[in-house]
């Protein structure tokens, strides 16, 4: 008997499952057994897969889907020089005075440096960048080197602003977040949307470097009632 298409398709359908239903048990399970936050996600990711395994939806496709990178673009226009505020920023381990998700940044040398974020459940990342492009008081580029907790590249910008107006400084950021698509939803859920993250950063940069200190509302009373 010769087989139809839609018999192969079936077939195809059926190898899916079982691959989505194999693989998947098998993340949970080595996700379960790490007790970190990449294992949790990992845990999450398997399960998405069981799911779509016992559903009989494309789970092997949505799978992939999840490993998309991000991307996040943010610019501010600050009152300052471009030469002041990329001495400012290149000088890494000042960062996490107006970046509040960095814990550490320490510098190994001219080329590379050690990150330590603070990421959602309480957990923390790591990883080292080299510098890959470094232009004197217009652009900061890096990228990170094999074996980091999430894989992230970008680059900053200082250029002047039209009228004389200061600097337009422009961060554009690219990374895959561990556990992919649901890496980042839950990231989002506990407030560590990268996004959100930037603009916050770049906000509390401009008050930085234009009245030297960081604005706060902490401790003080919200007007609401």
């Amino acid at each position: 008997m010769t087989s139809t298409p839609e018999d192969k398709q079936t077939s195809q359908s059926g190898t899916e499952r079982w691959a989505s239903l194999i693989g998947g048990g098998a993340l949970v399970l080595l996700g379960l057994r790490q007790g970190s936050l990449r294992g949790a996600l990992m845990a999450l990711a398997g399960g998405g897969l069981v799911y779509h395994g016992a559903t009989g939806q494309s789970g092997i496709q949505e799978a992939v889907d999840m490993n998309q990178g991000i991307r996040v673009e943010k610019t501010v226009t600050i009152n300052k020089p471009a030469d002041e505020l990329y001495r400012y920023w290149h000088d890494f381990e000042k960062l996490p005075t107006f970046m509040k998700h960095l814990k550490s940044v320490q510098v190994y040398d001219a080329k590379r440096s050690h990150w330590i974020a603070n990421a959602p459940l309480g957990t923390s990342v790591e990883w080292d960048a080299d510098i890959v492009t470094d232009q004197e008081n217009q652009l900061i580029a890096w990228a990170s080197v094999a074996g980091a907790d999430v894989d992230n590249s970008g680059f900053v910008r200082f250029t002047p602003a039209p009228g004389g107006r200061g600097t337009e400084v422009k961060v554009v950021l690219e990374y895959n977040p561990p556990g992919g698509a649901i890496g980042a939803a839950i990231a989002k859920l506990f407030g560590e949307e990268p996004e959100q993250q930037a603009g916050d950063d770049l906000r509390r940069f401009k008050q930085l470097m234009e009245a030297g200190e960081i604005a706060t509302t902490e401790g003080q009373p919200s007007g609401r009632k």
